[in-house]
């Protein structure tokens, strides 16, 4: 039993940090040990640096500074209007309560009828899982299924919440590079390769993010018979930029591929990108019913479900036409071959075209190991893209925070205008090295 004094320290202890978020341990009361109230798992955790790069730049906009931000993954466009009308329509009707923690009657009706009508993927109901995001739909699977030792292969370079959310619950991401000459794809041999005992997920993402690179039907063959060979092996393919793809690129999916596959994968996909709905937060996937019963479960003790109104809105998404792709794609396209042109004119940059998203993934080799006129020394793309926003007011976000450097990843979902003047500012920068 604590005594009267020791209590009454710990009541303060309480209410020194009630409230608040403490970054450093309690301070000390007399008779109290100082303790951290942080969980040791947070060690493993480190903030988002596309984020980070993106209020970077905010903060420099604020000081009244001309900086042009390419590091968000965010379309410049606006929802469309039908999308925008039906949430209207569903606040008028008080659709304004609780739902299902695994999403409206509507919204999973609306779900398994995209996978068939797109995908040629037969899920029931029941194979529904609808989340805050993509992210979280992510994070509800890992939190279910990942146990201490576990390892998750990550092709790198990979978006930057794959890792950190596997560390989060004690898993162990295997990164397997996938280089240039590779077209920043996963090969069947470095797959085999990476496959132990102890793996529990692959993760694909295509097109990807941030090389916008996308798998073609003969490369996810190729993967799914390696895959067909390890049956303890789940996989999670990410298919959020499925719509955004150029060039006549045919987009498939690694379960429409391969159906021995689909009782043990988790096919996620969302609104965020294709339907610039990144504010509305929602993600959805399907996959076998153990696993969805079990991240509809987590789901309930956290989020509960999304916002009924953005349900409301991805159903009319989901049901509703798609023609708005095109003259936003072929805005897209355009600015990815402007940036492929501009940036490879750029001394030391060298850049690939990719296949879809709207990324580009430049090599900044040339440039590591010189020096900008205000005397930074460029040792990693780090330092590239920190001079690149201090001397040149341009944010992008520097390929380590990807897993494969030195590169660094620009978005192109903003206007023809920014877009040029970027690459202007970036191949002077560049120009400007010694």
């Amino acid at each position: 039993m604590p005594s009267r004094a020791g209590a009454s320290a710990s009541v303060r202890v309480a209410s020194a940090c009630a409230g608040q978020y403490c970054p450093r341990p309690f301070p000390p009361f007399s008779g109290v040990k100082a303790v951290s109230i942080l969980a040791n798992r947070l060690s493993a955790v480190k903030p988002s640096p596309t984020i980070a790069a993106t209020t970077k730049a905010a903060e420099l906009k604020a000081k009244g500074l001309d900086v042009i931000g390419l590091g968000a993954g965010e379309p410049d466009f606006d929802t469309p209007d039908h999308i925008k009308e039906a949430a209207k329509l569903a606040i008028d009707r008080g659709e304004t309560k609780y739902t299902p923690t695994a999403g409206t009657p509507a919204l999973r009706k609306a779900i398994v009828d995209k996978f068939k009508r797109e995908n040629g993927l037969d899920y029931k109901i029941e194979q529904v899982t609808v989340g805050v995001g993509g992210k979280q739909v992510i994070f509800n699977a890992f939190l279910a299924t990942v146990q201490e030792g576990d390892e998750v292969i990550v092709p790198a370079p990979y978006w930057v919440s794959y890792p950190d959310i596997v560390l989060m619950f004690g898993g162990k991401p295997v990164f397997v590079p996938c280089g240039e000459n590779s077209r920043f794809k996963l090969s069947a041999e470095g797959l085999e390769q990476a496959i132990t005992p102890k793996t529990k997920w692959l993760v694909l993402n295509s097109p990807n993010n941030p090389t916008g690179a996308a798998y073609t039907e003969s490369e996810l063959r190729a993967l799914a018979d390696v895959l067909l060979k390890h049956p303890h092996v789940w996989i999670m393919t990410d298919d959020i930029y499925e719509h955004l793809n150029y060039d006549g690129f045919k987009f498939t999916t690694i379960a429409q591929i391969e159906p021995k596959l689909l009782d043990r994968t988790l096919t996620l996909n969302g609104v965020s990108k294709a339907f610039a709905m990144t504010g509305w937060r929602m993600g959805y996937a399907c996959g076998p019913v153990e696993l969805i019963k079990a991240m509809n479960m987590v789901q309930s003790q956290s989020a509960s479900h999304p916002t009924s109104i953005t349900q409301a809105a991805t159903v009319a998404a989901l049901n509703g036409p798609l023609d708005f792709l095109k003259p936003r794609n072929e805005a897209f396209k355009r600015r990815r071959d402007l940036a492929v042109k501009m940036l490879n004119e750029a001394k030391g940059i060298t850049c690939q075209t990719p296949e879809g998203a709207f990324y580009v993934y430049p090599s900044c080799a040339g440039a590591i190991g010189k020096t900008t006129p205000k005397g930074r020394k460029l040792a990693t793309d780090t330092d590239f893209v920190e001079a690149l926003l201090d001397e040149a007011l341009v944010a992008a976000v520097q390929g380590s925070a990807f897993g494969l450097s030195p590169y660094f990843r620009i978005s192109y979902a903003t206007s023809d205008a920014a877009l040029t003047e970027a690459c202007k500012r970036i191949q002077k920068f560049c120009d400007d090295l010694r």
